[in-house]
């Protein structure tokens, strides 16, 4: 373990930005759906009616999870029922980032090469990823007391968002031992997620009905987790067993660690043919080789979150029916349209912001491959650069346009609305391919700190959470490129604001890929 603390420092100073960023975004969504609750429901009959309806509701279960109680500490920990996911998304991505990523870039042998023990950048990564769990924890259970709710009920919801952190950073842990590159790392724990996620899923839709599968939730840690039930139950077995769980994983991340040599997994890498097939004679076939699986993950879970923004859409008009603070709240990010259209117009603007981040790490696949030296060997041929960031370009642009397209379709036919739901999805491409264009301005201009481009999907986030929250004047708002799209289905379209966005994407990724073109390779 000697030299644990040294690279503890260097983590957090890399993470200087992003690590606050995200401990804090996360850490005080629930005060925010807090204080949008009290806004909405003026009475309790309204919050109430709300309750019953969601806990009734599979879309609703499906996404969120079970809704054991009605008060309103209950509600929030209910709505944020997506972000252990989201958490456990992030978590294990720092882990991979400074264990098998930087194996895989050469930065792991200089750090070696010097006094540190053989655990030490494995336990510096996971010292740094869980304080941040655990400072995120902390900030929910400040922000809930002070919002009013009852303090054990708070501490448990911090728990929640602590654990959710631990476990999967243990996971990635072990996941990062298993293969010699950070991308197959990266597929397995994501993978793992997936299932936990759907695990949850399937067991509380069964909980919602004859019981038969609910046992299938306790096989998911996300259902351990979500087992607590702050505010009601205050169940702390479900806590035990998700920190036995990051106990053991962390154990077996360090046993296996152990077992293999340092650059190498677990799994042995197959041997690829001895000559490349035709379909790799070009940067494109090449980048297609590349983002294939990114672009197919992508989409299978915007599939799905279509089916559940689809199935949830028909009992809107319910909830709505039943709280004028709902309808309200819709009518406000919706515009003048109908209760759905406002519905639908925020699950549209919800997806373009999560699907930007797709965008951003197609682009930033560019620097990967400049890092990493593959760039070198390419351009040492007759590709020209432009040529070959293109290829990656074509998917930071095509991923987006096919997830939100396949998210809206799924959306629209599942509610029955099918053209509509469609364009409003689609409505958002523009906004998503400007913060993609930040990307590539950031890799040809300034390539050390491209990994700020993140901090572009952060600053939309905050926006839309706290914007109206804080009442944030106008010019402010419109800093966010979403803030521009044409509020669809409910409003009418039009073509200027958007092309007035694909324009200024345009020009953005126009003058990165003119820098690209004059700097050096690497820098």
């Amino acid at each position: 373990m000697t030299g644990t603390g040294k690279l503890l420092r260097l983590i957090l100073r890399r993470d200087r930005v992003i690590l606050p960023l995200w401990v804090f975004l996360l850490g005080i969504l629930p005060q925010v759906y807090l204080s949008s609750f009290e806004k909405i429901f003026t009475t309790d009959a309204e919050r109430l009616d709300y309750a019953h309806l969601g806990a009734a509701n599979a879309g609703f279960v499906a996404l969120y999870g079970l809704l054991p109680g009605d008060s309103m500490g209950e509600l929030v920990v209910w709505r944020a029922g997506f972000v252990p996911v989201m958490i456990g998304l992030i978590t294990l991505l720092t882990v991979i980032r400074h264990t098998r990523a930087d194996e895989e870039a050469g930065r792991s042998d200089l750090i070696r090469a010097t006094v540190v023990g053989r655990w030490a950048q494995l336990a510096a990564a996971l010292l740094a990823t869980m304080l941040g769990s655990l400072v995120m924890g902390l900030i929910v259970t400040a922000s809930m007391i002070g919002g009013g709710q009852p303090a054990g009920g708070s501490v448990a919801f911090g728990v929640l968002f602590t654990l959710s952190g631990w476990i999967f950073a243990g996971v990635a842990a072990i996941a990062a031992q298993l293969t010699s590159s950070a991308r197959g790392a990266r597929m397995i724990a994501v993978l793992l997620l997936g299932v936990a996620y759907v695990l949850r899923l399937g067991g509380d839709i069964s909980a919602q009905g004859d019981g038969r599968l609910e046992w299938l939730s306790w096989l998911s840690p996300i259902g351990w987790v979500q087992r607590i039930f702050p505010y009601g139950a205050n169940d702390w077995w479900p806590a035990v067993l998700g920190l036995l769980f990051t106990v053991a994983a962390l154990g077996v991340a360090g046993y296996l660690l152990t077992r293999r040599d340092l650059g190498a997994g677990l799994l042995a890498s197959r041997l690829g043919p001895a000559h490349a097939g035709p379909g790799l004679s070009s940067p494109f076939g090449l980048a297609w080789r590349l983002h294939r699986g990114l672009l197919l993950g992508w989409t299978g879970g915007f599939a799905a979150l279509g089916l559940v923004f689809g199935g949830v859409g028909g009992s809107v008009v319910q909830i709505a029916e039943s709280s004028s603070g709902v309808a309200d709240a819709f009518a406000k990010i919706g515009g003048a349209g109908s209760i759905t259209d406002a519905y639908f117009t925020s699950t549209a603007g919800i997806c373009g912001l999560i699907i930007a981040l797709y965008a951003i790490q197609a682009c930033l696949r560019i620097r990967d491959e400049e890092q990493s030296g593959h760039a070198e060997s390419i351009l040492g041929t007759a590709v020209r650069r432009t040529a070959w960031a293109g290829g990656h370009l074509f998917f930071a642009l095509l991923g987006p346009a096919v997830a939100m397209a396949v998210e809206g379709a799924l959306a629209g036919a599942t509610f029955g609305d099918f053209g509509p739901v469609l364009g409003a999805s689609l409505a958002q491409l523009p906004a998503v391919w400007v913060l993609g264009s930040v990307a590539v301005l950031l890799i040809g201009v300034l390539p050390r700190f491209a990994g700020v481009a993140w901090g572009a999907v952060a600053v939309c986030l905050l926006l839309l959470l706290f914007g109206e929250l804080v009442e944030f004047p106008q010019w402010v708002m419109d800093v966010s490129p979403f803030t521009h799209v044409p509020q669809l289905p409910g409003a009418d379209f039009t073509v200027v604001p958007e092309m007035v966005l694909v324009l200024i994407a345009a020009a953005v990724g126009g003058a990165g890929l003119t820098a690209l073109r004059r700097r050096d390779i690497p820098a």
